[in-house]
């Protein structure tokens, strides 16, 4: 008859137990040493790239790409308007970027803009707007300025009510403030409604830094909104960019030119598409080349036809408010016979007249204060920088 030996027994569970063991702390430390998502970007890019997407039935509200430099807080917002047309493959022909997304979904159309802006776009926040009505209620409000109260309806009977000045919405006002409709309202006034809620988005994430930051208060919040992360990594990201100087946020939006297809207004990037990445590029650049003071501001252009070329600073003037700049004027040079294209510095900043001379190869750039004397309009006193386009300005780029 076979005997068992306790002491086999023994060591079969040690060895087991030892087995278990060591499969714990390998996956223990497997865990321990996996980088973030987030933080292995931030090794590869020095900005943090994030799509912002809000949709509701059927239809895209805004989108944009946040850029965020997590050294200085900084950001800034790129709007591209859901009219914008090229060819996308994902689709197979020339349509709105909006199709995409109705069509193929959050994954093609991330892909399709990362195309359109040429770089990596890694993340994206995707909002409902019904979920977001419920989010704007967890942050406590979302804050707008309405310039005057609004009593708007539309053909099918619903009304919209809501007060003026600095007002913080609720999760139902927020969602009057981005459906209502009024015939008086144009194109540029609408883009504007939007984007102050994607900027009051921001303020509210700012806001709630340190609820955010607890996980357990992420978990209910994150529930409003979609992702590509899980829910650690997307904690981590959202942790991050909470942080950013929401004061100083300023959303570009893309210009272009506006042709009929197949019945649709779309609107096409000048230059074949090469502006709205050469703005992109210049974006992401200045966020972490130029200091706060430089960023956070606006600056102020004039800009003088220094040739024969008709409407040559009109067009310019597009090209310019596109990478963020304001055009106070535009008109002709005292001259039409300027063979060089130069910047005037009236401020003395060289940081920043590189940067504008970079964005059109313009390396002439000259300093020189405003006069302030009797014979200056008060116009001439308001602008940072003055171009003068010469014979070498080709409409994009100033030739070599």
């Amino acid at each position: 008859m076979k005997i068992n030996n306790p002491n086999s027994n023994k060591g079969a569970f040690l060895l087991l137990l030892i087995f278990v063991i060591l499969i714990s702390v390998t996956v223990g430390l497997a865990l321990s040493l996996r980088v973030s998502t987030v933080d292995e970007n931030l090794k590869t890019d020095r900005v943090i790239k994030t799509l912002v997407v809000m949709e509701d039935k059927n239809r895209v509200l805004f989108t944009d790409v946040f850029i965020y430099y997590p050294v200085s807080q900084r950001g800034a917002l790129i709007n591209i308007l859901e009219n914008t047309g090229a060819i996308f493959s994902s689709l197979g022909r020339v349509d709105s970027i909006e199709s995409v997304y109705l069509e193929k979904g959050i994954d093609s159309y991330k892909s399709e803009i990362e195309k359109l802006v040429g770089q990596s776009i890694p993340f994206y926040i995707n909002l409902n707007l019904t979920k977001f009505g419920q989010l704007t209620d967890m942050l406590g409000g979302m804050k707008v300025f309405i310039p005057s109260p609004i009593d708007a309806k539309n053909d099918e009977g619903d009304r919209w009510l809501l007060p003026s000045g600095v007002v913080s919405l609720d999760g139902d006002k927020i969602q009057s403030y981005l459906n209502y409709e009024r015939s008086d309202e144009n194109e540029e006034d609408l883009i504007e409604r939007r984007q102050n809620v994607i900027l009051a988005f921001f303020a509210a994430l700012s806001r709630n830094e340190k609820i955010i930051r607890d996980k357990k208060s992420f978990a209910a919040i994150s529930k409003r909104m979609d992702s590509n992360l899980d829910d650690k990594e997307f904690h981590r990201l959202v942790s991050i960019i909470s942080q950013v100087d929401s004061e100083h946020l300023t959303p570009q939006t893309i210009t272009g030119s506006k042709r009929v297809v197949d019945g649709k207004t779309l609107l096409f990037p000048y230059y074949d598409g090469q502006l709205i990445k050469d703005v992109f590029k210049q974006v992401s650049n200045s966020l972490i080349s130029l200091d706060n003071a430089n960023v956070n501001r606006t600056y102020v252009l004039e800009i003088q036809n220094g040739t024969t070329v008709q409407g040559l600073a009109r067009n310019t003037m597009a090209l310019l408010q596109s990478a963020g700049y304001d055009i106070l004027t535009t008109g002709n040079a005292d001259s039409n016979d300027y063979e060089k294209t130069v910047i005037i510095n009236h401020i003395g900043n060289a940081e920043i007249a590189k940067s504008l001379g970079d964005f059109i190869h313009c390396s002439n750039i000259v300093e020189e204060s405003v006069s302030l004397d009797a014979d200056s309009t008060t116009a001439a006193s308001n602008v940072d920088f003055t171009i003068i386009l010469g014979k070498d300005f080709d409409g994009r780029y100033v030739k070599k």
